[in-house]
């Protein structure tokens, strides 16, 4: 089982709820990764506290690693666990300052690579300006 922290109290808000009161429900985050369009068929998602399981098999390793930062950058959300399929997504968690451009330049050697974190991050970012400290977006391979 892979382990990911996230920063409970930076993510998107569901329903009104703060972090203060309590983690969402399994509900809201199953709609919200419907309304992310993205396929979590094959997948079980459990919430215990603060902490997410996202459990099976999914159509994807890439499917997969969107389900688990969909769910991760939702506030109250402090860690999602996955089942380990052999395969360990690269993520990172953005600080005061970063730019898609920079993280790229880090994580892929060259800033100018920086639509590829982009579109790895597709539906959850809808544009490379819009990234905020604590959010965690997906490396690609």
């Amino acid at each position: 089982m892979g382990m990911w922290s996230f920063v409970k109290n930076a993510g998107k808000s569901l329903f009104g709820a703060s972090a203060a009161e309590a983690a969402p429900a399994k509900d809201a985050l199953v709609q919200e990764i419907s309304d992310l369009g993205l396929d979590a068929s094959g997948l079980e998602i459990t919430v215990d506290g603060d902490k997410v399981k996202v459990e099976g098999d999914a159509v994807s390793q890439e499917m997969k690693e969107k389900v688990i930062l969909a769910v991760g950058n939702v506030e109250g959300v402090a860690a999602v666990e996955a089942s380990d399929d052999g395969s360990e997504p690269v993520f990172h968690t953005v600080v005061k300052g970063d730019t898609l451009w920079a993280i790229s330049k880090k994580a892929l050697g060259d800033g100018n690579r920086y639509n590829e974190i982009f579109e790895a991050n597709k539906p959850m970012l809808s544009h490379p300006d819009k990234i905020y400290p604590g959010q965690v977006l997906r490396i690609p391979t």
